[in-house]
């Protein structure tokens, strides 16, 4: 969601990050349970001491780090299995929506689907069960009221999770689950993906529905849900759609070699030129911001526009291309037989747009993201897409309903 990221630490050897976004639910579900609290202590508890506004906020901020710590323990669930399947784990985060399991790559058949998909369900099963049963005995050996009430969420929080999570629209748990059903029947993931994308938008829009008739209910109680809800509408609807496009971009990239979308006359700058004439011959030229640098026929490295901001405009005729030049070139380069998708993948994780296609050390080639785009959008127009292989990236998420919500 924000750029903003704090990692906290390892849990099974997966990193756990914390997005900036996610104070903003913590802040939400705090001011919610702060009101919900007295009013459960009242009703269930009436002859119970008093508690202070300032008690009554602590136990609201612990009950909410708890929800986000069982947040965490069901994305778990999802990674440990993906890692037990031979999958790529690159950690989970927390953000507005709950949390989100980032696998290295999307499952490879329906079955590994399903168990990866099942498996953060089953956590918060778990998790309501042993929450309900620590209230229950609470409330039998004569626990503190404050104590039972916050245990007693969270069995309720980890049942929504759970209701929510179950709901058969991508690409929630349930949607994923719908969807290895569809494939294994089907023997076809794009179809599988389609239908139960289409799913997903349509609960996406009928929670935005949802949110709207709350929002003009006349009720002010009912605004701040019904603007969450719409959120979480919209949230949904775009990460469905963006889904099924996702896997028309495997099946028309995967296996097609990048040297047939290559541009085999890179053009090269060499070192000694100074920045102005760079500027004025090359990028204003060939309208590019990024160019290989080559001295002799070998790569030295490569320069990008944003370097200049590091250099006044009027010292440009005084500094040349190679003081800035980046000489670490393994980020942004890539072999010719490489699949499309490794460089597309590549790209995103780099923010390069532009790849070296090397082979040994000597460049034969610049692959851009503007070519493997047009190929993607001329494939898709004709029709000619396949089921091959499977995709570089993929994500699994999770949440709370209402106040904590779940997502994909």
């Amino acid at each position: 969601m924000f750029t903003l990221r704090w990692r906290l630490f390892r849990l099974m050897g997966i990193p756990i990050t914390l997005d900036a976004s996610w104070l903003v639910i913590l802040a939400l579900i705090t001011l919610s349970l702060m009101q919900v609290f007295p009013a459960w202590m009242k009703e269930y508890f009436p002859d119970a001491p008093d508690l202070s506004r300032y008690d009554y906020a602590f136990m609201s901020i612990v009950a909410a780090l708890a929800f986000f710590v069982c947040i965490v323990l069901h994305e778990l669930g999802h990674a440990v299995v993906a890692r037990s399947l031979g999958m790529q784990i690159k950690g989970i985060t927390l953000f507005l929506f709950g949390g989100v399991a980032e696998l290295g790559e999307e499952p490879a058949s329906a079955r590994t689907e399903f168990l990866m998909a099942t498996a953060g369900p089953a956590v918060s099963v778990i998790l309501a069960i042993l929450f309900g049963l620590l209230a229950w005995s609470g409330n039998h050996f004569g626990a503190p009221a404050p104590l039972i009430v916050a245990v007693g969420y969270l069995c309720l929080i980890n049942s929504l999770v759970l209701l929510f999570n179950l709901v058969p629209a991508f690409p929630l748990d349930g949607g994923r689950v719908l969807r290895s059903i569809l494939w294994g029947a089907t023997g076809s993931l794009r179809r599988a993906t389609y239908w139960a994308a289409l799913i997903g938008q349509g609960f996406a829009w009928l929670m935005i529905a949802y949110g709207v008739l709350l929002v003009f209910s006349g009720d002010t109680r009912n605004f701040l849900p019904g603007i969450w809800a719409g959120l979480i509408g919209l949230f949904l609807n775009n990460a469905a759609r963006s889904s099924y496009q996702q896997v028309l971009v495997r099946q028309a990239l995967a296996g097609e070699p990048v040297k047939r979308f290559m541009n085999q006359q890179p053009i090269v700058v060499s070192p000694a030129l100074d920045l102005r004439s760079w500027v004025e011959d090359y990028v204003y030229r060939y309208h590019r911001k990024a160019f290989p640098v080559s001295s002799n026929g070998h790569i030295e490295g490569f320069i990008t526009t944003q370097a200049l901001s590091e250099i006044p405009r009027e010292e440009w005729p005084q500094h040349t291309v190679g003081e800035l030049m980046n000489p670490d070139l393994k980020a942004i380069t890539i072999a010719p037989d490489a699949d499309a998708l490794k460089a597309l993948s590549k790209m995103q994780q780099t923010g390069s747009s532009r790849l070296l296609v090397m082979e040994g050390d000597k460049l034969v080639g610049i692959v851009s993201l503007k070519d493997l785009l047009q190929f993607l959008h001329l494939k898709i127009e004709l029709g000619d897409t396949e089921e091959n292989g499977a995709d570089e990236a993929g994500t699994w998420n999770s949440g709370a309903g209402r106040e904590n919500q779940t997502s994909v």
